[in-house]
């Protein structure tokens, strides 16, 4: 059943939807009245809906149930990832969310290539139009929120409101990330993961300083797409 977000404020007795999703249901899905579709409020709560008319610009929806979306894990991760190339870091969004990242916060590193600078507010609405064509195909019950640019100063700070957060490093030798979910408290997780270049030894000593812990992923250097996905799939098995 396709599915669409709305804000609270929306949803009344009926639920009208406009702008680019009424389009995609007149337009690209070919809805007709009578037929069903989810609606939810990006807080967790879908609605089942029927349409009950079709206007130029204006989808008028009649709620027949409403339940919780239960495809959002327990454990909440924020995923901070120093910034890489453009194109992977569109991946990483899209893939991350349909694994069930709890937020995703870009990280400007020692290493990071890119700078945004001046086009950050641009990226930053494309990558936020990505979570949610992201949140509507995976079937998550809320819109991920892509965070503003942050340094890895302002970022160690953010994570500190978290339960745990760990570094995977490939040069931390001993601590594994199977022994981190064997003596993990909360639900709240922090993950940082490097750019293309990896972090540096100082950024490690920064982030040990913040409580931060170094983990290894095994004997193989994975990329920088390729670590987060595989560090919040194991996560969210494990814990959730």
């Amino acid at each position: 059943m396709p599915k669409f977000f709305v804000t609270k404020q929306q949803i009344e007795n009926q639920i009208i939807i406009t702008g680019e999703d009424a389009k995609h249901i007149k337009t690209v899905l070919r809805m007709k009245e009578g037929e069903k579709l989810t609606i939810c409020d990006g807080e967790g709560m879908d609605y089942i809906c029927r349409i009950a008319s079709i206007e130029k610009d204006r989808i008028f929806t009649n709620i027949l149930e409403k339940q919780y979306c239960e495809s959002e894990p327990s454990v909440k991760i924020t995923l901070f990832q120093g910034l890489p190339k453009v194109d992977k870091m569109e991946f990483i969004i899209q893939k991350c969310i349909e694994i069930g990242i709890e937020c995703i916060v870009p990280v400007a590193t020692e290493h990071s290539v890119v700078k945004l600078e001046k086009k950050e507010q641009k990226k930053l609405e494309r990558w936020q139009k990505i979570a949610e064509a992201a949140a509507k195909q995976s079937g998550r019950g809320k819109i991920v929120k892509i965070g503003k640019v942050l340094s890895f100063q302002e970022a160690l700070q953010e994570c500190q409101k978290l339960d745990n957060a760990i570094i995977p490093y490939e040069k931390e030798q001993k601590r594994t990330l199977k022994e981190f979910i064997a003596e993990v408290k909360g639900k709240k997780i922090g993950v940082f993961i490097g750019p293309e270049g990896g972090f540096s030894p100082k950024e490690i000593a920064q982030a040990i300083e913040y409580h931060v812990e170094p983990v290894t992923l095994g004997k193989r250097i994975l990329r920088t797409e390729t670590a987060g996905m595989v560090t919040t799939a194991i996560l969210i098995y494990e814990l959730d």
